[in-house]
């Protein structure tokens, strides 16, 4: 599988250019308050020719400034804010419909160029002629009262010329990304980029199906473990005193990865979305291994390229962390905050966080401190004593994975010649929502799972080569 890359548009942030940018967008915003009382007077008119434009503006500057080098291509939206001003500014100036029905569709040509452009589906340098367009019609426009350097002619267009004149400056800071990996465009979230290219089916089911646990599959499976016991002895030998079967788990998920991309989908809002390469994996760690002991949750940023030594490196900061310090973690604080909370207004909280989520709109600090929002949460009642159980998935979040493995069990087995030998198995249960891929992609999966952790010292090298998801 393999993804076409689109050029992705960028901008320099250190560039002269960017910063002339940002004082003429500070500079429109500014006069034109300063100005508002030249052109008119009452609520529809503050609002639709000062406010709007002026928060269009401040917009445009600080997504260019701030988030340039990534989100360049939302700069779309105070464009289309700033075509609506146009628009509702000319519909009280033309006596002619005709004439305003033009005026209307040359804005949103020229907005929706501009949208395709920044999107990287055109070539940056056409957008020479659609930030020069504006600003030679504004000066057609007001010609004769710039001439005559008339001061209320001044004041009215000021604000639009500088505006105007901000973004034909940005276009020389604009650069194109290398083609060689993916950046976030229209319709993609802050952690994942959205699958554009499913089968129909799988575009429709995530209606059909709404909630993650009406989507779940269960998966049950005993692993014999003789290879991994002897590479975790090995590995205690090298020196990572604490390394186990946890770790080589997840080690293993991580390349089965590499070769199944599709595991580390999501579905948010009823759309697909991939992770790419980071696998964020969370787990329950307890302070102390006793019944009344308080719990919290740690997440790993993992890729399919670690090695079992980068995930027991990396595993065991996050455990180091969380024990040797208070329960502080920015998951407890979270937590904390939100008891604070009365109950009737904390439902009404929970219920725009799940609002804010479904239009991938919550905040990335909280996307990093839930539980609910992930790759795979493994939970290990092994360490209870206690065989697997299949735990449910959360509808809050998009985890589509949920992983338990039990206690290490001796099995006898008779061989074909009919002779007994002793095995040692681990029981592995999870749950699945079936919407992010197939259940044959499940089972191709699990079946290069098995493999893996029949061959544990594969995960001592990094892999020969990552697939990439689909478009």
């Amino acid at each position: 599988m393999s993804t076409t890359i689109k050029p992705h548009l960028y901008i320099q942030q250190k560039s002269l250019f960017t910063w002339l940018m940002a004082l003429c967008m500070a500079a429109s915003a500014v006069t034109r308050f300063l100005y508002a009382g030249a052109s008119g007077s009452g609520a529809l008119f503050l609002w639709s020719q000062v406010i709007l434009p002026a928060a269009a503006v401040a917009l445009y500057g600080f997504i260019a400034l701030v988030c340039g080098k990534e989100l360049f291509y939302k700069t779309a939206i105070p464009v289309w804010m700033m075509a609506l001003y146009a628009g509702l500014r000319l519909d009280s100036r033309l006596d002619s419909r005709l004439l305003l029905w033009l005026f209307w569709i040359a804005l949103v040509f020229f907005a929706l160029v501009y949208t395709l452009i920044t999107s990287g589906c055109r070539h940056p340098v056409l957008l020479l002629p659609v930030a020069s367009a504006p600003l030679v019609f504004l000066l057609y426009v007001y010609r004769h009262g710039l001439l005559a350097i008339d001061t209320k002619t001044l004041q009215i267009c000021l604000p639009d010329v500088l505006a105007v004149l901000g973004v034909l400056i940005l276009v020389f800071a604009v650069r194109i990304h290398p083609a060689t990996e993916y950046h976030p465009t229209w319709g993609d979230r802050t952690d994942g980029r959205r699958i554009r290219t499913l089968p129909p089916m799988s575009q429709v089911s995530p209606y059909i199906m709404v909630h993650r646990n009406e989507s779940s599959n269960y998966f049950a499976d005993s692993i014999e473990i003789s290879q991994v016991d002897r590479y975790i002895r090995k590995k205690r030998r090298e020196g990572l005193t604490s390394f186990g079967i946890t770790h080589v788990l997840l080690a293993a998920y991580c390349r089965g990865v590499c070769k199944y991309p599709g595991l580390n989908r999501f579905l948010a809002g009823q759309r697909v979305y991939s992770r790419g390469e980071d696998i964020q994996f969370c787990m329950t760690i307890k302070k102390e291994m006793t019944a009344d002991a308080p719990d919290t949750v740690i997440k790993l940023h993992l890729t399919p390229r670690d090695t079992a030594d980068d995930v027991y490196r990396k595993f065991q900061a996050a455990v180091d962390e969380v024990k040797s310090t208070p329960l502080d973690s920015a998951f407890d604080n979270t937590a904390g905050v939100l008891t604070l909370i009365p109950g009737v207004f904390l439902k009404f909280v929970v219920w725009l966080l799940k609002l804010l989520d479904y239009f991938g709109m919550l905040p990335k600090f909280l996307l990093e401190v839930s539980p609910f929002h992930g790759s795979l949460f493994l939970t290990s009642m092994g360490s209870l004593g206690i065989p697997p159980i299949y735990h449910h998935l959360y509808n809050f979040g998009n985890l589509p994975v949920f992983g338990a493995f039990g206690m290490k069990r001796r099995a006898c087995e008779v061989l074909e010649d009919g002779s007994m030998v002793l095995r040692k198995y681990i029981d592995v249960k999870f749950t699945m929502d079936e919407r992010i891929v197939d259940g044959f992609y499940y089972a191709a999966f699990f079946k290069h799972y098995r493999r893996l952790l029949r061959h544990p010292e594969i995960l001592d090298q990094p892999p020969e080569s990552v697939l990439r998801d689909i478009d």
